[in-house]
């Protein structure tokens, strides 16, 4: 059992590193610090409560069952970390939100101090890893321990319930849908450990033997719904971001032909020198040396290549945007073969702005670099072959081919 509770606290554990990997960003955040917080204690639990650390905290300070009050204090700490993210994500006033953690650190502060004391109090001196609360149901102050560990996570957990629930309404997207994970995750927690744990613990109070319920079915459901509540609390935060570099790799690989163009031109690097930089960086570095590559051909722009090759496209029923696009592809890959062949600027070249050039971010770029892949004559640029040529006869587009 402590290998499955391990890697529920790893992947637990894994969460809060992905929350956390802008430190400097991320400590002056109250809700990404909270988040991690969060996750991060939720993964000790784990750890604390796994029979091999049990085992080893009760030998390390020779007191039997000293794990004990130390998983039931993480739980707490960690039922309070799940309250605070919570207020945190809530938001309202600075002052409202501060002292609405500042009460709830204090009530499970002195939960946890309870704890504390009561097994102080209490005998306890046979050891038990794995079934120390039905164990131990009957005991003067070890009983009392563990109802007070259980009332106070359970709180805990109607409470994220009832936020979940009233917040879900009032939002929508992402945000609806992490609020819903948490709320399925509370559901199992409240439903498969805790309604479990009360079970058995009742159940040695009549006389009767479910230990099986604390023992067996309690850890796994523990573990499925501390994970479905991370992923709750992680998926509004990080998906935008998986998105974002989704969409950006996407462009990176459309860029592909306008950069085999353009990139015999360009001064600047065509990617960033470091293997393991993230899509948008890498998008960010390509947009970056098309854009120089571009200044570089802007001398070499021939209008006469533009026009015939857009009055081509609109004579073969384009849009004025695609027989622009066309036209500018035309234009380009002219420019292209003339630098580097290292021609004379033409006589009709002047100063032109690329629609590319007039749209922020990369989608103008995309978009040319579609149109060149779709230009027939690109395939003889800048080899030698005169691109002029083809621009009276273009043709309907072939399929695309992402580079």
């Amino acid at each position: 059992m402590s290998l499955v509770v391990y890697l529920a606290a790893l992947v637990f554990g894994m969460t809060s590193v992905l929350l956390f990997r802008r430190p400097r960003t991320a400590v002056r955040d109250p809700l990404t610090l909270s988040t991690c917080a969060a996750i991060v204690l939720g993964a000790l639990v784990f750890v604390c409560a796994a029979p091999a650390t049990l085992g080893t905290v009760n030998a390390l300070t020779g007191v039997p069952n000293f794990g004990a009050p130390l998983t039931y204090g993480m739980l707490c700490a960690y039922s309070c970390a799940v309250l605070v993210l919570l207020i945190n994500w809530r938001g309202g006033p600075r002052p409202v939100v501060r002292r609405a953690v500042i009460r709830s650190m204090a009530a499970y502060g002195l939960l946890v101090a309870a704890i504390v004391v009561l097994f102080l109090l209490a005998d306890a001196d046979t050891e038990r890893l794995t079934d120390l609360d039905t164990y131990y149901a009957g005991t003067p102050f070890m009983r009392e321990m563990i109802l007070l560990y259980l009332l106070g996570h359970s709180a805990a957990m109607l409470v994220m319930c009832a936020v979940c629930v009233k917040w879900s309404r009032e939002v929508g997207g992402l945000l609806r849908v992490g609020l819903r994970l948490i709320l399925l995750g509370a559901l199992l927690d409240l439903v498969g450990f805790q309604l479990t744990k009360y079970t058995a613990v009742a159940a040695r109070w009549a006389g009767h033997d479910l230990d099986f319920l604390s023992t067996t079915v309690a850890p796994p459901m523990a573990s499925l719904a501390a994970l479905v509540c991370s992923v709750g609390f992680a998926l509004p935060r990080l998906l935008p971001s998986v998105l974002a570099h989704w969409r950006g790799l996407d462009d990176y690989r459309r860029l592909g032909p306008l950069w085999s163009l353009v990139k015999s031109v360009s001064t600047a690097p065509g990617q960033p020198s470091a293997w393991w930089q993230l899509p948008r960086a890498r998008l960010q570095w390509r947009e970056v040396s098309i854009h120089d590559a571009l200044l570089t051909l802007a001398p070499y722009f021939d209008h006469r290549v533009r026009e015939r090759a857009r009055d081509a496209a609109l004579g073969a029923g384009r849009s004025p945007h695609e027989a622009r696009l066309a036209a500018e592809a035309a234009m380009l890959t002219d420019a292209a073969r003339r630098a580097a062949a290292h021609e004379e600027p033409p006589e009709a070249a002047g100063s032109y702005r690329l629609h590319a050039t007039e749209v922020p971010g990369p989608s103008g770029l995309v978009e040319l670099s579609q149109a060149l892949h779709r230009e027939p004559g690109r395939a003889a640029a800048p080899g030698g072959a005169n691109p002029s040529s083809p621009t009276g006869t273009l043709t309907e587009p072939e399929e695309p081919h992402v580079a």
